[in-house]
Parts: C-alpha cells; sequence; structure tokens
C-alpha cells in the first residue's frame, strides 16, 4: 500500500491542518484584542504597532500554511474579535469606541487581510517556469 493511499494517514493530516487552521483563528483573535488595547493606548505608535502586528500574523499564516485560507482565517478571528470589542457593555463600556484611531485600525487591519491573502504565493521548488510559452 503506498503512503497517498494510507486511510491513517489522511485522517491525521487533515486533523492537523484544522488544529492549524483553529490555532490561527485564535491567534487572530488575540492579535485583535491586544491590538484594540495597545493602538487606543499608545496613539499613534500604538496603532503602527498593532497594525504592524496584525499583518504579520496574516502573513505568518499565509506562509505557515502556504494557502489563502491560511492569511484568511487569523483575519477572521481578528475580525471577530473587533467586532466583539466594539459592541460594548449595556453599561456603555467599550474598547473601540468609534474615533479615529479606532476606524484606521478597523479599515487598516481589513485591508492587511485582503493584501496578504490576495499576494502571490512562492514557487515549488522544480517547479515550470511562470512563462510556458518560452
Amino acid at each position: 500500500m503506498s503512503a497517498g493511499k494510507d486511510p491513517a494517514r489522511g485522517a491525521g493530516a487533515k486533523a492537523g491542518r484544522a488544529a492549524a487552521y483553529a490555532g490561527l483563528a485564535v491567534l487572530g483573535a488575540l492579535v485583535g484584542t491586544a491590538g484594540a488595547l495597545v493602538q487606543a493606548a499608545w496613539f499613534p505608535g500604538g496603532l503602527l504597532l498593532a497594525l504592524l502586528a496584525a499583518a504579520a500574523t496574516f502573513y505568518g499564516g499565509l506562509r505557515a500554511t502556504g494557502t489563502q485560507a491560511g492569511a484568511l482565517t487569523p483575519a477572521a478571528g481578528w475580525l471577530v474579535a473587533i467586532i466583539l470589542l466594539s459592541m460594548g457593555r449595556p453599561e456603555g463600556d467599550g474598547v473601540l469606541a468609534g474615533g479615529l484611531g479606532d476606524l484606521l485600525y478597523l479599515l487598516g487591519g481589513m485591508a492587511l487581510a485582503v493584501i496578504c491573502a490576495t499576494m502571490s504565493r512562492s514557487p515549488q521548488p522544480g517547479g515550470l517556469p511562470g512563462r510556458l510559452g518560452r
């Protein structure tokens, strides 16, 4: 039996991939929460630091998995955390109040997620050149 046809090996790879994506989503939520606190505390340096951390998380997910889903999964976790933090509580407390820094963090993070998700992946070793006509 070849290694590619082993059902136990395929199930283990799928479980590992699912665990990696779940970990990336949790990491994205943690980065989003920390970034929301940092950008409000140290404006404008904190905003740049928070956006840099978000970009590193999205790009790291892309490179770690080699798929666009690797960039979108932490971005989804990041966005869920940001939305939950902006909703606040009935008492009126909210981490993201809707000021200029908060909006720049939200829009900048979403733009970085799109940029990282649409980046070209590195070519596979030993692959064909990009132009097939030559």
